[in-house]
Formats: structure tokens, sequence, C-alpha cells
């Protein structure tokens, strides 16, 4: 069967060094400008369309639309804005120096740990680097040394913030401009691993010894009830458990609560790594198995052939202790096999948003 390719994209760190760039080519070249040509960190040369073009002979701005491809992405068509206005250098030996600065819709960082200094805008460093040196690229034929400040904006970009972690990250007041190659690949799991691996950062750096890795929004907010820790301390892993436990270890974490619901650490007991794609035909089956060595002392009744859901399986058995624990204790298990040094527990969300099993 014939299957459509994906479309990538490109990230709000191209577009907004592709932004700062016709901005800075008209307000040197003093006319419009259409498009620009930017070569990505990895050596890509991708056209980026402008719009919104405006200049005088002391600043000039537009903006490029994003585009994040097939991907998944709240900011896809955004409009990134960049904005260079210059100042002349009265001394002797200067050079052209680029400044840059976030504007309306650009989070401010207010946690130590995401490689940006608490109090600056939310520019990552590869972002940033593209940025200067666009801009500096196009004023390197001219002689007379000036400043040049670069504001980089988002107009809705508070408003976007709101659907995305950023506040958690502690980025507030808006969007972070990010990307390491410029490129957004569709459907990929690397926005969720970069997400992961920063908030485990913040944990660190705000002094955390202990950290909840949830599988959903619901069994967080079961595990911020139990566990009163900081806020930092509290991240979503979602699918992730391979990649969010490994990360943990690396960054030298000591204590992990593991969250989530029945089904969730079901999946996570049977081995499963990332629990999106796992078959849940065969994690019942699995369970079926486990059971049956209890023998008598079997909580679930059968047939096993009329159970579809993990779930149907917890509420038919009444919730039954020993169930929640055999389940736990194996997602537990298999968790250790992953992370070895790790001091891990599990903590079972129930579907009414209580805690059924913590330990």
């Amino acid at each position: 069967m014939d299957r459509k390719e994906l479309r990538h994209g490109y990230t709000t760190g191209a577009c907004a060094a592709a932004a700062a760039k016709g901005a800075a080519r008209m307000l040197r070249e003093q006319r419009i400008v259409e498009e620009v040509e930017l070569v990505l960190p990895r050596g890509e040369r991708v056209i980026f369309r402008l719009h919104g073009q405006e200049f005088d002979a002391g600043a000039a701005s537009c903006f490029v639309v994003k585009d994040a491809g097939d991907d998944p992405d709240v900011t896809n068509g955004a409009e990134i804005h960049g904005r260079v206005h210059r100042e002349p250098l009265n001394r002797s030996g200067a050079r052209t120096m680029v400044f840059v600065d976030g504007g309306k819709g650009v989070g401010t960082v207010t946690k130590p740990g995401l490689g940006v200094g608490v109090g600056n805008p939310a520019i990552n460093p590869v972002p940033m680097r593209m940025i200067t040196e666009g801009v500096k690229e196009e004023f390197s034929v001219v002689c007379l040394p000036q400043v040049l400040y670069v504001t980089i904006s988002i107009p809705n970009g508070e408003e976007l913030a709101k659907k995305t972690l950023n506040a958690r990250l502690g980025i507030v007041g808006g969007l972070s401009i990010l990307g390491t190659t410029g490129i957004v690949r569709p459907i990929s799991a690397k926005a969720w691993t970069d997400t992961l691996d920063a908030a485990l950062d913040v944990a660190r750096a705000c002094g955390c010894k202990t950290v909840v890795l949830s599988t959903g929004r619901t069994s967080e907010l079961v595990a911020l009830k139990a566990n009163p820790l900081p806020e930092e301390s509290f991240i979503m892993m979602g699918d992730h458990v391979g990649y969010a436990l490994r990360a943990c270890a690396r960054k030298e974490m000591r204590h992990v609560v593991l969250a989530g619901q029945f089904a969730k650490l079901l999946k996570i007991a049977c081995g499963h790594e990332q629990t999106h794609v796992s078959s849940s035909e065969l994690d019942l089956r699995m369970l079926a198995e486990w059971l049956h060595e209890l023998g008598s002392r079997s909580p679930v009744p059968g047939p096993w052939s009329r159970y579809n859901t993990a779930r149907q399986v917890l509420e038919e058995s009444g919730h039954d202790r020993a169930l929640m624990e055999l389940v736990c204790i194996r997602a537990q298990e298999a968790a250790r096999r992953l992370a070895p040094s790790l001091d891990i527990k599990v903590l079972l969300a129930g579907y009414d948003s209580t805690v059924l099993y913590f330990g």
C-alpha cells in the first residue's frame, strides 16, 4: 500500500533567524525583500518567504509564518517576527556588534537549568547563534561600524504558551525560541524527549532530590496530592518511559516515583519502554499468565476472553489489592531493569483520581 510521506517543517529558531536576516537585508539595502536563504546548522539551505515587510533608514522588520510540516505543533502558523534597528559607532577600530532580545510573546527564563541564564529571553543557544551570525553576515560588507539591535517577537506567543509545558520549566510570558537543527521531523518523539531533558535539568538545578514521572495529566494530579514536593519535581513523561528513566539515571537523579493509571502501569510491567505502541491483547494475556500462577487465589473471575481492556479487569476485580500490588510490583521491577541506579517507587492512580497503591 502506498503511504503518504510526511512533510517536515522548521523550528521557531530557524524562522526567527530567517526573519532577522530578512530585516537586516532590508535595512542594509533599503528595499523590500521577498525571501531569504538560510543555511541551517547541518548545512541544509532553505528559502523562507517574508511577510509584513517594513523599513526606513534606521530600522526594518518582517515576519516568517512557521510551517511545522505534518508535525502536530501548537506553534504551526505562528508569526515569528524579527526587527533590526541600528545605531552608529563613533569609535575608531570598532566593529559591528549585534545584540538580540526577546519582545512580545517570547518568554523569559525564571528557573536555572535550561542553558539560558535566569532573567534572559528564552532564546536557546543554537537559535541565538543563527540569529546573530545571520544579521552579521548581512552587514559584513559594510565598512561603517554600527550597533545592531535585534528583537524577536511572536504576537500571540503568550496565548500559545499556555498550551505548552513552558510554565513548568520556568519560561513565563511566552514561547521559547528552540531548535538545534532548524528542522522539525513529523510525528517524532524528539519534542517530548527534549522537553523531558529540559525538565530534568530544571529539577536538578532547583535541588530536587525526587522526581515524579507521570504518564498523563490525570495521574500527575493524583501524584501532586500524594507527594508534597516542589513543582519542578513533577515531570510529564507521556509514553516515553524507557527514555525518561534512563535520562534520570544519566543525570544522576536518585529517587523516582513512577505515576500512572492501571493500563499504563500494566504496559510498563510487561516490559514496554514506549507505552503507546504496545498491544493491549498481548498485555492482558501476560496478566492472565501471572494471575494463573496464583491459582485459586486469583482475584479475577474468568473466562479471560470476556475482558477487552485492563481497566475492565481492574474494575471487575473490585479493585482487588492483590491484583494492584501484582502489577505495580512488576512495573517497579521492569523500571529497575531499565535504570538499576534509581530508587523507584510506583504510584497507581485510580480512574476516579484517587491513590490506589503507592509503594
